[in-house]
């Protein structure tokens, strides 16, 4: 399915910038990558934008046509941005959305009073939500879909764009990296789209029309959506071979599939009545947080969010998906800030460019045969360290030659990185100083300290190793482990790589 891509344009020649308003950009329904305004960059806005272009003009209109004058080779326009009713919340927006079937089960009734009884929590995830729900809602409204759905990333991901799952799966949705192909996110060196909201908003709902249209009930998606439409249907197909009920509650699913639509009920619940559930919702405005702005040059995400005049934690929050210090513009990445920091971008990019300093000060590097961090770091003038951390390469790891990584660029470098490298792949392999690596099959029990002492390590080298987000294990996971070459290590290690029972 073709991806319905953010088109909305403003030319902006000096910032190579674009806001893309939401609600007109999805109903041309552009396909990734098309440019049906050629040669601009274009600056987007949302409804707290919105209404200062529309009922105050300015100062971002004056802005915006101070910039066209002076570029008139650009075309530039506008477009009206999503309307917003300010007489009610998001909640109240998302309650007269509500269209599926109350699955009414214990396992929902427990749900419900689990995540009542956790209002703290239930706080933090709203709070996380206000960031991106209206996106949401709007989408899901666009397409005539449920907006329970709205609801779904509280249950994947707690309502976190940067959380990633024991089975890899990462994003506000969940997705694995092979259904994230199949959707067209891009997964590559420099940006996950299974992290990007917009994008991931995109496929999942995408995704999850496809599953309802398959099996023509809510209940029977989600449960796809958690285990799989082959998981379902073999569910259904033994029911009704059986002549049993196809409910969803009636199925033979795994566990967690069983459990996951009720947690989705729970939630439901404690939206439609937070006062009965003893639950206090924060209030989410009824309109769009975030502005969208199309990149066309390369710009380093600190410098993004000075320009934004915002800290960087809080850019990244929006901007999750972006896996290096720099925004590859070639990749025509979409930037979001909050909607009262798009004007205060614009003003600050112009003026900043206007000095002829690059937006970026990290450039892509091709590993020779000879090369290692060390001499490549000696070479640019930085630490080890710093290129480790910049490019994610974990210590006792050297880089394979043919790899891209980043290095600073300095006045000689003047060229962006280039289009063909944005399927560049960094590729790692063990340092041969006296260890060897092995891998390690977590069984019941393990804990990452008693893994170290039992190899002495450290529990940071293993998490580093392995990129892993905590210390938690499960039973099956498997770990790559430095270890010093010993008969003692090697008879050990023999010991873990027996076969796993298939068992289950």
């Amino acid at each position: 399915m073709p991806k319905s891509k953010l088109i909305g344009r403003i030319s902006l020649a000096l910032a190579v910038a674009a806001v893309v308003p939401l609600a007109a950009a999805q109903n041309a329904g552009s396909a990734k990558g098309s440019d049906p305004v050629a040669a601009t960059a274009t600056i987007a806005g949302t409804a707290a934008s919105s209404r200062a272009v529309t009922e105050t003009p300015d100062p971002l209109g004056t802005l915006l046509k101070k910039l066209s004058s002076e570029h008139p080779a650009d075309a530039a326009r506008l477009e009206p941005l999503p309307a917003s009713d300010p007489s009610i919340d998001l909640w109240q927006r998302i309650r007269r959305g509500f269209a599926m079937p109350d699955l009414e089960t214990r396992a929902a009734e427990n749900s419900t009073r689990w995540y009542a009884g956790q209002p703290d929590y239930i706080g933090r995830m709203a709070g996380r939500a206000n960031l991106y729900l209206f996106h949401i809602v709007e989408e899901i409204e666009r397409r005539g879909m449920p907006t329970e759905l709205a609801l779904l990333p509280f249950v994947e991901s707690a309502m976190q764009p940067e959380a990633e799952s024991r089975a890899k799966a990462a994003g506000l949705w969940q997705f694995i990296p092979s259904t994230g192909k199949l959707y067209e996110l891009e997964q590559n060196l420099w940006q996950d789209e299974r992290r990007d909201v917009l994008e991931s908003t995109r496929a999942a709902l995408d995704y999850l029309q496809k599953l309802y249209d398959e099996f023509g009930h809510w209940h029977l998606a989600l449960a796809a959506y958690n285990c799989g439409e082959g998981c379902v249907a073999r569910a259904v197909a033994r029911a009704k071979a059986r002549r049993q009920s196809t409910d969803y509650a009636r199925l033979r699913l795994p566990r967690e599939t069983l459990g996951y639509v009720p947690k989705l009920q729970a939630i439901k619940n404690i939206v439609r009545d937070p006062a009965a559930n003893g639950v206090e919702l924060p209030e989410i405005r009824n309109e769009p947080y975030f502005a969208v702005l199309r990149k066309t040059r390369d710009i380093d995400v600190e410098t993004a969010a000075r320009l934004a005049e915002m800290p960087v934690d809080e850019f990244r929050a929006l901007n999750p998906s972006f896996n290096r210090p720099v925004i590859v513009g070639a990749g025509e990445a979409n930037i979001l800030l909050p909607a009262d920091r798009a004007e205060i971008f614009v003003a600050n990019l112009a003026a900043f460019e206007s000095t002829g300093q690059p937006l970026a000060s990290w450039t892509a590097y091709t590993v020779q045969t000879t090369d290692t961090v060390e001499n490549i770091a000696a070479r640019v003038g930085v630490s080890a360290d710093h290129l480790r951390e910049a490019n994610r390469i974990p210590k006792r790891h050297r880089l394979a030659a043919g790899s891209t990584i980043l290095i600073p660029r300095d006045e000689t470098m003047a060229e962006d990185i280039a289009p063909e490298q944005l399927n560049a792949a960094l590729s790692l392999l063990p340092e041969r100083s006296g260890r060897r690596i092995i891998t390690y099959r977590v069984r019941r029990g393990d804990t990452l300290s008693g893994i170290a002492r039992r190899y002495r390590l450290s529990m940071d080298e293993i998490v580093e190793m392995n990129r892993l987000r905590g210390h938690d294990l499960f039973a099956g996971q498997r770990l790559n482990l430095a270890v010093a070459y010993s008969p003692k290590a090697s008879s050990t290690v023999a010991s873990t790589q027996k076969p796993a029972s298939r068992k289950r």
